[in-house]
């Protein structure tokens, strides 16, 4: 057992250290080509559509962690099943830890925005796990010695020394990665200063319950990014190119010097299930993306606007929704943002700059750390998503949610305010409706909203007789078109159906 179980931990600690060096330098390097974050981002990318979507439902925010976790439990297992082999055929031990290295490699240099120097993490943790290993295994820990000889060190000291160098390396691995790119990002983003708005948001009707706006720490986050882009806004530039008569550049200050406008507008997910937590509603600051395109001189055939992240993802959207947008009262326009609710926008949401289509699910139109923009065709081209079997074009359907009361509450008989929010981007809500048991729809009363674009809150006085009873919420938009009883799921094009809540009055 002792001829497995050294081997074993010897595997084990050699992989921690290789894989901590790899970490380390990619907090030089470059952060997205650390290896676990590597691997991890090519595992992401393969994943099918449906399984994304469970892991969304499932996880929530915290899918991405849950994945490094198993990527990293694998590599325990993959490890210790290399230092058994090792310890047969000594040459199997580096062999196994270059295998796992170039596994790291691959993922590292096939990223979308992969350059040579993306190999140089995988490199090193390669050779520093090959060299621990065959130093481990030809050095065992030695026993302890009689009482009249020196006292080495013994295999529990041994041991201990070593998991504990083990555990300072790799949480400074995993630390390290991201906290060097993540504090000159932060310094940076403390430091711009929002210029004021051409034409300002104009102030929220009087009425609105608390919440309206969600707070940028509550803003809800779904994206395949597993490290967050850093971006150094001195080197920043946004290209536009493509099917256009005039392609330009255009750096971070030369953007922040363009007209402004300020806007409340409502995002949501595809992945949002009925009444999920995937929407939120922010003022947002920004350019007119149509100016942008305006100045370029956008040709007739290009019915596609790709636009791409600076770690390589790409959002395709409609160019006539872009070019339109605004153009009918109440709606808003098509925004390449660099403000969220009166502060630069934060790095989990697009630092420094992220695009933001009203009415569009954000897979469709709202690309965060945007840093290039390509006039194309949805037939020649095909976005990250529509590559995974989502909808080329995804208009976001009218839909409403029951905030209060929550599932299964316990509620005291007598007047219970039912509440929440509905949304029809575009076309805007006309009137909620509320439905207890199987009774008739009952009116809701509206609170005001801003715009079309976004969410509106209702409430509901309902006399709560003791009992279990069912609350069901619908919507309907200013073009008269009642919101769907039809059940469908997320993928591919958004979820549909009545937002149902059981609740029970004593």
């Amino acid at each position: 057992m002792r001829r497995i179980l050294w081997p074993s931990f010897a595997a084990l600690v050699s992989a921690a250290l290789g894989v901590s060096a790899g970490q380390l330098v990619a907090a030089v390097v470059e952060p997205e080509s650390a290896p676990l974050y590597a691997v991890a981002a090519t595992a992401v990318d393969a994943t099918p559509a449906r399984v994304k979507e469970f892991a969304v439902r499932t996880a929530g925010t915290y899918d991405k962690p849950l994945l490094l976790i198993g990527i990293v439990v694998v590599l325990a297992v993959v490890a210790a099943t290399i230092g058994v082999l090792a310890a047969r055929r000594r040459w199997l031990g580096p062999a196994g830890m270059a295998a796992i290295g170039a596994l790291a490699l691959a993922a590292a240099v096939t990223r979308p925005t992969a350059s040579p120097v993306d190999a140089i993490p995988a490199l090193v943790s390669a050779a520093v796990a090959s060299a621990a290993l065959l130093l481990m295994l030809r050095t065992p820990p030695t026993p302890a010695q009689p009482a009249q000889r020196p006292r080495l060190l013994d295999r529990r000291a041994f041991v201990g020394g070593i998991t504990l160098a083990v555990a300072g390396v790799a949480v400074a691995g995993a630390a390290g990665t991201s906290r060097i790119a993540g504090e000159a990002a932060a310094r940076t983003r403390d430091r711009v200063r929002l210029p004021r708005p051409t034409r300002p948001a104009l102030p929220l009707p009087t009425g609105l319950d608390p919440g309206f706006v969600t707070p940028n720490a509550e803003f809800y986050r779904v994206d395949t990014a597993l490290n967050l882009p850093r971006v150094d806004i001195n080197r920043w530039t946004l290209t536009v190119r493509g099917m256009v008569d005039r392609p330009f550049e255009i750096s971070f200050d030369e953007l922040l010097g363009q007209p402004m406008v300020e806007e409340y507008i409502t995002l949501n997910c595809v992945s949002n299930e009925v009444g999920g937590p995937y929407i939120g509603t922010a003022k947002w600051l920004g350019v007119r993306l149509a100016d942008l395109l305006r100045r370029a001189g956008v040709h007739a055939g290009a019915d596609q606007i790709v636009a791409r992240s600076v770690d390589g993802m790409t959002i395709g959207t409609p160019t006539a929704t872009v070019l339109d947008s605004g153009n009918t009262p109440g709606t808003q326009h098509t925004l390449l943002c660099v403000g969220m609710n009166d502060e630069p926008l934060p790095l989990e949401h697009g630092f420094p700059a992220r695009m933001l289509t009203p009415g569009v699910y954000g897979y469709a139109g709202s690309c965060k750390w945007i840093t290039d923009i390509e006039l194309s065709t949805f037939a020649d081209y095909d976005a990250y998503w529509v590559r995974r079997g989502y909808a080329a074009q995804a208009p976001v359907k009218t839909s409403s949610r029951i905030d209060r009361p929550g599932p299964f509450a316990r509620l005291t008989a007598g007047q219970v305010i039912v509440a929440g929010v509905a949304w029809a981007q575009g076309n805007g809500i006309s009137a909620v409706q509320v439905q207890v048991d199987d009774n008739a729809w009952q009116p809701a009363t509206l609170r005001p909203a801003p715009n079309l674009d976004t969410w509106v809150q209702w409430t509901y006085p309902w006399q709560a007789a003791p009992g279990t009873h069912t609350l069901r919420v619908r919507a309907i938009d200013r073009t008269g078109a009642v919101q769907t009883s039809d059940r469908a799921e997320p993928f591919p094009n958004g979820a549909t159906g009545w937002h149902t809540v059981a609740v029970t009055v004593t």
